[in-house]
């Protein structure tokens, strides 16, 4: 199989199943083989009952329930582990990251190890308010100078890897928290000498769900996040 994409979900009913939808009228006309993963953290408005009905019987979307164990990073990880492609794209279930972008992602991947989507290179933005825009590019800018990351967008979240890099890696080490995780893989990435791409993206409007972010509490893990990298207190190995 070519391509698994892990789409973890929180609260995510209004949107989720037209995402599929989407992804599957994009690849549909691509030779790709794929398969969808919905990791569901026991949502309360029934996402993961939505997907299950919706997709009953059909082998290339695969819904999995976990009930004890919540957060983003650690159902990408499940989802990860949970699938059969040779290559993975995360992505966010709200509309936010761009479905279309997934054919060009898995062919850039055939050169480069990683490709990240970036908000902060050539022909990136968003369209959600200036404010949180530039909030943003500024916190990447710390990440960047701090950790010297090459990648321009360290928070990003919506990128295909070659899922062999993490044959060797102590992934529990990278995929824990929250976005925080994807400073972790960029920057081990890097250290690791593994080749990454930017592309850039045009983030969208979230269409429906609600938004899983308290700003405020991940600014400051993110912050602690990159202090410590920097001073040794996190090690992959």
């Amino acid at each position: 199989m070519n391509l698994s994409i892990i789409l973890p979900t929180y609260n995510e009913r209004d949107a989720i199943n037209a995402l599929i939808l989407e992804i599957y009228d994009i690849l549909d006309s691509h030779p790709i083989t794929f398969e969808i993963l919905v990791v569901d953290d026991n949502s309360p408005d029934g996402t993961y009952l939505a997907v299950a009905e919706k997709w009953k019987g059909n082998p290339r979307v695969k819904t999995f329930l976990r009930e004890k164990e919540k957060g983003l990073a650690t159902a990408i990880l499940y989802g990860i582990r949970q699938s059969e492609g040779d290559k993975v794209i995360v992505m966010d279930t709200d509309f936010n990251h761009p479905p279309k972008l997934i054919p060009l992602l898995v062919n850039i991947t055939d050169y480069f190890e990683i490709a990240s989507c970036s908000r902060y290179v050539i022909g990136g933005g968003m369209e959600t308010s200036r404010f949180r825009y530039i909030g943003s590019k500024v916190f990447n800018k710390y990440i960047h100078y701090t950790l010297k990351m090459q990648t321009t967008d360290n928070l990003s979240g919506y990128y295909c890897f070659r899922k062999g890099i993490l044959n060797d890696l102590p992934a529990e080490k990278i995929f824990f928290g929250y976005g925080d995780y994807y400073i972790r893989f960029l920057y081990a990435m890097q250290r690791l000498k593994h080749p990454i791409i930017e592309i850039p993206v045009v983030y969208k409007d979230r269409l429906g769900g609600l938004s899983k972010t308290n700003l405020k509490n991940e600014l400051f893990r993110y912050f602690f996040t990159v202090l410590r990298i920097k001073f040794g207190l996190w090690k992959l190995k």
